[in-house]
């Protein structure tokens, strides 16, 4: 059997980065899957593709972009008709900056 690309504690440490807690089970089998996908990924790398042209994109695509059309703006009552929480004309949003779980050091 050939040699593991991507060990079991590889895999642990990207779950622990991505914070996710896997079972022995699951990085095993995650351990062979991502194996297979690196192995493919050095098929494509043995490629010779100095004549391909460099594109950011398989499929011709542009950009669908619109004119900016300066229209009435929305009543103030309309834009706060599905606010949560409002004081008079303003969103009213808990404190974020500056609460007590920030300064804490």
């Amino acid at each position: 059997m050939a040699e593991k690309i991507i060990s079991t504690d590889d895999v642990r440490h990207v779950a622990k980065l991505a914070r996710l807690h896997l079972s022995d089970a699951e990085i095993e089998k995650f351990a062979g899957q991502l194996g297979t996908i690196l192995e493919y990924v050095n098929k494509i790398g043995q490629l010779d593709v100095s004549n391909v042209p460099p594109m950011a994109h398989a499929l011709p695509i542009n950009n669908v972009l619109r004119d900016d059309v300066v229209e009435d703006p929305l009543p103030l009552e309309k834009v706060l008709q599905n606010a949560p929480h409002r004081e008079d004309a303003f969103f009213a949003v808990p404190k974020v900056i500056g609460a007590d779980e920030d300064s804490a050091g």
